[in-house]
C-alpha cells in the first residue's frame, strides 16, 4: 500500500467515525422515522462491485416501499409512486446514504470514489471504463459534483476513470467540500428531463 492510499485509509476513518459521532441522534431518528412510517426493513441491503470487482453488500437506509423490485431503475423523478413519503425526504438530502459509512469503516467503500454499480454492469463497460475498479468506490466522487442524476451513463463513466488517473488526497478534500455544497442546495437529484416536467406542472398549478 502506498502513502497516498494510506492517507485516504486514515481520512476514510477519521472522517466516517467523526460524522457518525456528530450525526448519531439523526441517525437513530430516521432508523425510529422508517420504521414507524412503513412496513419493511430499515436497512436496505444490495451487493455491488467493489475494488478489482470483488463483490460487497452495499448499505443504504430504504426510501422504497417494501414490495417494489430491489434491481429496478432508480427513481428518476420526486414523483415515482415507489418511494415513501420520507424516503423522498431522504434522497433530497442524500441522507439514505449515510449507512455507507459502515462500508467506508468496513474497507468496502472510501469517502471518495466511483459509485459503487452492479457486478453485471461490468461487461457493458469498456478496457478504459473499468479503470474506475482499480480502486475503492465511494460515497460520492467527481460524477457527483459534475452533475450527478442529469450526466449520461457515459459522462459518469469517463469521470470515474478520470478521477482514477488524477486522484490525489487535494482531489478528495474539493470533492468532500463540492458534496456538501450540493447535498445543501439538492442540486441535481433526478433527472433533468424529469426534474423539468415536474417543475413544469408546478407552475401551471
Amino acid at each position: 500500500m502506498n502513502l497516498f492510499n494510506i492517507c485516504k485509509r486514515v481520512l476514510d476513518i477519521l472522517i466516517a467515525i467523526a460524522v457518525m459521532v456528530i450525526l448519531s441522534p439523526a441517525l437513530v431518528a430516521i432508523w425510529i422515522a422508517i420504521k414507524l412510517s412503513s412496513k419493511g426493513p430499515v436497512i436496505f441491503k444490495q451487493e455491488r462491485a467493489g475494488k478489482n470487482s470483488k463483490p460487497f453488500v452495499f448499505y443504504k437506509f430504504r426510501t422504497m416501499k417494501p414490495d417494489v423490485e430491489p434491481f429496478g431503475s432508480s427513481p428518476k423523478s420526486g414523483q415515482d409512486p415507489r418511494l415513501t413519503k420520507f424516503g423522498k425526504f431522504l434522497r433530497e438530502y442524500s441522507l439514505d446514504e449515510l449507512p455507507q459509512l459502515f462500508n467506508v469503516l468496513k474497507g468496502d467503500m472510501s469517502i471518495v470514489g466511483p459509485r459503487p454499480l452492479y457486478i453485471s454492469q461490468i461487461p457493458e463497460w469498456n478496457e478504459l471504463q473499468k479503470m474506475r475498479l482499480l480502486v475503492k468506490p465511494g460515497l460520492t466522487g467527481l460524477a457527483q459534483i459534475s452533475g450527478r442524476a442529469e450526466l449520461t451513463r457515459e459522462e459518469k463513466l469517463n469521470l470515474d476513470v478520470k478521477y482514477v488517473e488524477t486522484a490525489s488526497l487535494l482531489t478528495d478534500i474539493r470533492i468532500i467540500l463540492s458534496t456538501i455544497a450540493y447535498v445543501f442546495k439538492r442540486k441535481n437529484i433526478y433527472e433533468k428531463s424529469y426534474s423539468q416536467a415536474e417543475y413544469t406542472r408546478g407552475q401551471s398549478k
